[in-house]
């Protein structure tokens, strides 16, 4: 492998410890040593597993070929582009983590960065007189060959003591260079019939820490955390779109944050004391959750996809498919499934999609029937003396179930609650009061979500106008309202299979006078 760097004088502003090393192709393992700290590595390693899913969620996708439509347009998550493309294209060039934290004594906190280095792969065959061109594929016996963009993991670490970070904070300034290599290809008889061609451009960028205290009893600190893309790449020519902005952006880029002594607040789930202080901490393009190991809270994962605390990755998984909008057992049988020449072109897209035909060839009987499902809460229920002495031998509940026989004389027992059958209610005509106005089907509400965060996707239904369909009762007296979103073109489709959305009362406004 030839390589050539475009290297740019050092930057005198830049401090702190910086990995990878960016002489390398590929990035160093992180310094297990942060400046002399040795627990960092331990304390995040629980976070790093789902922090690896976030790096490379969506990075290439079923059916893992550079040609398909779906992987044409990349980098959909944390993409913090040049401020001179991000400002008329509606990206960002920063993402802000704020949250809670109660450090302890000389508390350090400890902060990475990881995001993915866009580096353009394209493919060349020789020429006759010497040299390479450019060409749009090269067929090998194992795989096809096209141009691709890689994406190279990059980490950014530091440590600074908590005490240090009043006033203006910290800055950390850093820098990867320009680079070139090239790669020979090779038959299977040993003859190159061409070579790969990488590039990488520049970035720049920063990360500032502050903390302040918040006022109250408590010894509780507010930490900002600002990752900011600050290369001056701007698109030069009127021609010049989001394609040439991406080797410049850093891509898929989340902060992880850990304390040596202490503990952050949950967002999602803060004590009562720090609720008012939860809700006045502003994160833009990216969400702090709690990820530290075994349940503790000294570490805190910042992340452009929405996750809840504790993060963890199924021990079902075989491995990564990048995919994660998919269903595991669905995407290794249908990768299973591609043909042999679909194949060869995954093999030749990117070294994970190769991997990921690989599990889906070899994955034995037994791992593939994990992924079809799994009870994570099933409890023993021993009965009213459990607690210690010798328990009483129940019977178990599975030998009364009573298979249903089509032939038999006596047709099987309705369940406990029958909808059909119970005439108190009638989902087309029960109406609900709301802010005094009977509201039921045919009614025009106004949909205001988010009192209780339970679905992520009702931010984008906020202010929505919507027709009711049906009002809906559940055993436990609850009150659900079917709506159908005004101007959704399948709302027709939704009706006519009774998939509706589904609003409490609450969560609605009325559009008619009492």
């Amino acid at each position: 492998m030839t390589t050539t760097a475009r290297t740019p004088q050092p930057d005198p502003t830049q401090t702190g410890s910086l990995r990878p090393d960016p002489s390398r192709a590929d990035p160093s393992p992180p310094d297990p040593s942060w400046d002399g700290a040795p627990e960092p590595e331990a304390r995040f390693a629980a976070a790093r597993q789902v922090a690896d899913a976030v790096l490379f969620e969506g990075y290439v996708l079923y059916p893992y070929r550079a040609s398909a439509a779906k992987n044409r347009l990349r980098w959909q998550f944390g993409v913090l582009v040049p401020p001179g493309w991000g400002a008329d294209s509606g990206e960002h060039s920063l993402q802000r983590t704020e949250c809670l934290m109660e450090p302890r004594g000389e508390a350090t906190l400890f902060a990475e960065l990881r995001f993915l280095h866009a580096q353009r792969r394209t493919v060349e065959q020789p020429v006759p007189g010497g040299g390479f061109q450019p060409v749009a594929e090269l067929e090998l016996a194992d795989r096809v060959l096209t141009a691709w963009d890689e994406g190279i993991e990059e980490r950014i670490q530091l440590s600074l003591p908590v005490a240090a970070l009043g006033g203006d904070g910290q800055v950390l300034r850093f820098s990867r260079p320009a680079r070139e290599e090239t790669e020979p290809v090779r038959d299977e008889s040993g003859r190159t019939v061409g070579r790969l061609l990488r590039r990488r451009e520049e970035i720049r960028g920063l990360l500032r820490v502050t903390a302040t205290d918040v006022p109250g009893p408590y010894a509780v600190r507010r930490l900002t955390a600002v990752v900011e893309n600050t290369s001056d790449w701007a698109a030069g020519d009127a021609g010049a779109d989001r394609e040439a902005a991406l080797p410049h952006a850093l891509v898929s880029a989340h902060l992880m944050l850990g304390l040596s002594s202490g503990s952050f607040l949950s967002m999602a789930d803060p004590p009562e004391w720090a609720k008012g202080a939860t809700a006045a901490c502003e994160n833009l393009h990216t969400w702090p959750v709690l990820a530290g190991q075994d349940g503790r809270s000294d570490v805190v994962l910042s992340s452009p996809i929405i996750l809840e605390d504790h993060p963890a990755i199924a021990p079902e998984s075989p491995g990564a498919l990048y995919d994660a909008t998919e269903i595991d057992e669905i995407l290794a049988l249908r990768t299973a499934a591609l043909t042999d020449q679909e194949k060869r072109e995954a093999r030749g897209t990117d070294a994970r999609a190769a991997a990921v035909i690989e599990l889906a060839d070899t994955m034995p009987p037994e791992v593939l029937e994990r992924l079809h499902g799994a009870v994570r809460a099933l409890r023993e229920v021993t009965g009213p003396g459990r607690g210690g002495g010798e328990q009483p031998d129940l019977p178990d509940p599975l030998d009364q179930i009573q298979p249903f026989d089509p032939f038999a004389a006596d047709p099987p027992q309705k369940p406990w609650w029958d909808p059909e059958s119970d005439r108190s209610v009638d989902p087309v005509r029960d109406r609900v009061l709301v802010d005094g106005v009977s509201v039921g089907a045919g009614s025009r509400v106004r949909l205001r979500p988010g009192r209780r965060r339970t679905d992520a996707q009702d931010l984008f239904l906020h202010g929505r106008d919507a027709q009711v369909e049906a009002v809906l009762h559940d055993v436990d007296g609850g009150v659900h309202l079917a709506v159908t979103v005004e101007g959704d073109p399948g709302a027709d489709i939704r009706r006519e299979q009774g998939r509706f959305l589904y609003f409490q009362p609450d969560e609605v406004a009325p559009l008619e006078e009492p």
